[in-house]
């Protein structure tokens, strides 16, 4: 008997830590750059802005060392690009044959097109000549 209430508790724990996984709030890059803002102006203490916007203080605290070493790196210049200059260019060719193979398309059925309708009555008119309004 004790160690089936054991096992009900460990599952209880366990449904409850799910709960919480599932139910956490996130926050936007915005959300957190507002709150880290608003804890470096000190209008208010770091604690009541925490209590304020319902977050932990060490949580406020690692956003704003994150946002404090961004800024430095952003500000020394030592910020790496997320593509580099070869996968660039890589991109622009790749981009530059997509379009050329749009335009070969469009020409061939653009060509095939004129070659079906050559003899033909024009399409855009009835027999009476007159345009045809659908």
């Amino acid at each position: 008997m004790n160690k089936k209430s054991g096992t009900s508790k460990a599952s209880a724990t366990k449904l409850v830590k799910s709960i919480r996984r599932k139910t956490r709030q996130t926050y936007s890059a915005e959300e957190k750059i507002r709150i880290v803002l608003a804890g470096l102006r000190g209008e208010e203490s770091i604690s009541a802005l925490c209590r304020r916007e319902g977050i932990s203080e060490g949580l406020c605290y690692s956003w704003s060392k994150e946002f404090l070493e961004a800024w430095k790196r952003r500000l020394s210049g030592d910020t790496a690009r997320q593509a580099t200059s070869p996968q660039v260019k890589d991109l622009r060719s790749e981009a530059m044959a997509l379009k050329e193979g749009v335009a070969d398309l469009t020409f061939k059925t653009v060509s095939a097109f004129r070659r079906f309708a050559i003899g033909k009555p024009n399409l855009m008119f009835q027999n009476n000549g007159s345009r045809n309004r659908a």
